[in-house]
């Protein structure tokens, strides 16, 4: 999502949100699985979440960026010749959250980017278009 933002032009306070919701998110899904909340605030949660939202070094930012050009997935992934693993993790993140119960609306849109075939810009404009709530609910 943040290298879709980067690809359609959004700026800094737009992949601000998406990653400040992202941490949110996987917070609430980790925390679901067993995980500990302050785990998500170290080099494995947010640290993570930082370089692959802002490297250009990337696969998955790169993969994002080619997608909110306008790129195909298939495009995308064949200018790339290495693996985004957040391709195939996507379908799985989506399975997890929803059989879980847990409110995911990145992975949501996400999923349906890659497996649906919903346009960047429209996934975004619903991401960063929501109402305003308490990102741990």
């Amino acid at each position: 999502a943040a290298g879709a933002a980067d690809g359609l032009g959004l700026g800094d306070n737009a992949k601000a949100a998406l990653v400040t919701r992202g941490l949110a998110e996987m917070t609430r899904l980790g925390v679901a699985l067993g995980a500990r909340e302050e785990t998500f605030r170290g080099l494995s949660g947010i640290g993570d979440l930082v370089v692959t939202c802002y490297s250009v070094h990337s696969r998955n930012n790169r993969v994002g960026r080619y997608l909110g050009q306008g790129k195909t997935l298939q495009e995308a992934i064949d200018a790339m010749n290495q693996v985004a693993e957040g391709v195939p993790n996507a379908k799985n993140a989506y399975e997890l959250a929803r059989k879980l119960g847990v409110r995911t609306p990145i992975i949501d849109q996400t999923y349906q980017v890659i497996h649906e075939d919903k346009p960047c810009a429209q996934a975004l404009k619903e991401l960063l278009s929501r109402d305003p709530r308490p990102e741990h609910d």
